[in-house]
């Protein structure tokens, strides 16, 4: 008889015993309700085989998902018509059934061992079929999650290590923070036009893209060479105060063709350049000169794929510690190798501004000015403040002014004066403020306006002769705000003033700036007129600064291509020769290699026609002294071609000389021959 048949004997039910919690093991009570149909339909002899294998299978059981158990569990108690079996039963059962190992035998039925195993593929099946509904419609969305939560807590931990010189609360992100996302202009044209008119023909080239190393700054185009190592290398030179110092190093090769850059710029050829990136399609000097001789043709496209792909290049030679927004590395522009990257980083971010990327441009005038927050060589505080005008950065540009202004007087520039007002002014304008803040933010506009309108009083005519609006004859008979304030002003706020008058004055333009700033302008009439204190000290202030700029801002301006600021130059900046690739290097530079010196050939005394044959071959020479040649054959070689090249001069001259013009006879001559010129 089976053990259900002996405890209906005795009088026992499931579940009336009290329940032994140590029964409760994950995995036997499936294999219990198993063995109890195995023993009603198909009971076997006793044998030491079988017991060793049902062991084996109550082990593997345990071995499983104990969640997979319990899901299970409860769709098989869901498929029960009388919902009659219980945990206590189960409980029940598995204790009975292991104290009754010692004194009860099961009786053995005659049944084959076919039967035991189809009842057994038949629940694996069923577990397989429900353990697939269940996992396969979420897998995808826990993936998703998983992922984001990873990339959350990574932020989260990248942001805690941050450091820079404008770090205010900690935990907090610092002004100067950077994310990769917005380094992406494809980022901010999403937003602005939607991902599929940004994408839509990008999708179906995706799978016959040749593979790229993934980059955050440029996305490679199926259109550019190879990629090849150039010979640029990135070294950790020091870590100090939490601070990396990085730079960049040049290989032997790329030294040697660095040198062949040097000759062909001196050729004043671009075609000699562009044969010189045919052999070395990733010269990064190369590509920055031969990028503003597109552009300076009016071929834009061609100019910017040039810096993308030179940014492509650095960006594959970085140290594996080096970090775009951790805000802790720093690049030291002294060092020549180092300047290419800031220079293709400020050509490109100038490309996206005028792409109409002003947030992407935002982001990298942010990592600019995290490479090197205390020199600032190419003076990204000149430009910082337009950048998020244009995109509405408000509170990014508040925040900025805030912290830096006690260790960095921002507010002693032009651009910073006149920028935070108006910043306030938009801030008083926008709808969904409270009204209490946007009276604050107005009152806070009108106050920073008429400050930065005393302190800089030569900026207003040029400002609104830019913006094409006629002043009022009270303001232009004025002399405060007269040509006689733009006269009087230093040299360095001339060039200051003119950089932020040519490049900001679209943001006066609105109608109701405009009607703000007039307002603000008869204000500050009026506390001229009356002598206050501000005035005198304003004027004491231009006279005593401002005297001598860095040469830093000589940099910026040259870059920036502004011609109210260019006319403000110097005669030592605009005199000396200003190259593309590296303009006006630093006074102090660090040189690792130097450029060997060519054997030059004095040209005094040589006429028009000697140093066209120079040009033509550059070791000519007309007096025909021996050149030190280590090679004799050489030197013999070079006489003969110099005596055949005299010999050919000499045959040109006896040609000019002999040349004789024969003058057309005049109309009034009555001998002349009527067929003569027929």
């Amino acid at each position: 008889m089976s053990s259900r048949a002996l405890r209906r004997l005795k009088g026992k039910q499931r579940g009336q015993e009290a329940l032994d919690m140590g029964s409760l093991v994950p995995g036997e009570e499936q294999a219990a309700e198993v063995e109890e149909e195995e023993g009603d339909s198909a009971p076997q002899p006793i044998s030491n085989s079988s017991n060793q294998k049902a062991k084996k299978n109550k082990t593997q059981k345990n071995l499983n998902n104990i969640y997979e158990l319990i899901c299970e569990a409860e769709n098989e108690v869901e498929k029960e018509d009388t919902n009659a079996v219980k945990p206590e039963e189960k409980g029940e059962e598995g204790r009975e059934k292991s104290d009754s190992g010692d004194t009860e035998k099961r009786i053995p039925q005659a049944e084959t061992g076919a039967a035991k195993s189809a009842a057994v593929d038949k629940v694996k099946k069923k577990k397989k079929k429900k353990k697939k509904k269940t996992t396969s419609g979420d897998t995808q969305e826990e993936a998703a999650e998983d992922i984001d939560a990873l990339l959350e807590s990574m932020e989260q931990l990248g942001s805690l290590t941050l450091q820079s010189d404008g770090c205010g609360v900690a935990g907090s992100r610092p002004v100067l923070h950077v994310e990769h996302r917005n380094l992406n202009p494809e980022t901010e044209l999403k937003r602005y036009f939607g991902a599929r008119a940004v994408l839509g023909d990008q999708r179906p080239r995706q799978r016959q893209r040749q593979f790229h190393r993934s980059t955050w700054m440029t996305i490679p185009k199926d259109t550019w060479p190879r990629f090849s190592r150039p010979g640029i290398s990135m070294t950790l030179l020091e870590s100090r105060a939490g601070l990396q110092f990085f730079t960049l190093e040049h290989s032997r090769d790329y030294q040697q063709v660095q040198f062949k850059f040097m000759d062909a710029v001196e050729s004043m050829d671009p075609n000699n350049i562009v044969a010189l990136l045919q052999m070395n399609p990733y010269h990064i000097d190369s590509l920055l000169q031969l990028s503003d001789v597109s552009r300076i043709q009016e071929d834009q496209e061609m100019a910017r794929d040039l810096i993308e792909r030179a940014l492509y290049s650095f960006e594959c030679a970085f140290h594996p510690l080096f970090s775009l927004t951790s805000g802790t590395c720093r690049l030291s522009y002294q060092r020549s190798e180092n300047r290419a990257l800031y220079l293709a980083l400020y050509k490109h971010m100038m490309f996206l501004e005028r792409r109409g990327c002003p947030r992407t441009a935002l982001e990298y005038c942010r990592l600019l000015l995290s490479l090197d927050p205390d020199g600032d060589p190419l003076c990204m505080l000149l430009l910082i403040d337009f950048l998020s005008l244009r995109s509405r950065e408000y509170h990014f540009l508040l925040r900025l002014y805030q912290e830096w202004e006690v260790h960095r007087n921002l507010s002693q520039l032009p651009n910073f004066a006149f920028s935070v007002a108006l910043c306030h002014f938009q801030l008083s304008q926008q709808e969904g403020a409270e009204p209490q803040e946007r009276d604050t933010h107005r009152d806070k506009a009108d106050q920073l306006l008429q400050y930065a309108l005393i302190m800089f009083p030569g900026a207003l005519m040029p400002l609104l002769d830019l913006c094409t609006v006629q002043p009022d004859a009270a303001v232009s008979a004025h002399a405060f705000f007269g040509h006689r304030s733009q006269l009087g002003q230093p040299p360095a706020l001339a060039e200051l003033v003119g950089l932020y008058v040519g490049r900001s004055h679209m943001l006066w333009r609105e109608g109701g700036v405009l009607f703000w700033l007039e307002q603000n302008v008869a204000q500050v009439l009026l506390r001229v007129d009356s002598n206050e204190p501000l005035v005198e000290d304003c004027l004491n202030k231009r006279k005593e600064r401002y005297q001598s700029p860095s040469r830093n801002i000589h940099r910026h301006v040259i870059l920036s291509e502004i011609k109210e600021a260019t006319s403000a130059l110097p005669l030592d900046v605009t005199t000396q020769p200003i190259m593309g690739f590296d303009p006006l290097p630093p006074l102090d530079s660090l040189v690792s290699y130097s450029r060997p010196e060519r054997p030059s050939v004095g040209a005094s005394n040589e006429s028009t026609l000697s140093l066209f044959f120079r040009s033509l071959l550059p070791n000519f020479n007309l007096q025909g002294g021996q050149r030190p040649e280590d090679d004799l054959e050489v030197a013999r070689a070079g006489r003969e071609l110099n005596q055949e090249v005299n010999r050919l001069m000499v045959a040109m001259r006896d040609m000019l000389a002999n040349i004789q013009f024969q003058e057309p006879p005049r109309e009034d001559n009555p001998d002349r021959d009527e067929e003569e010129w027929d």
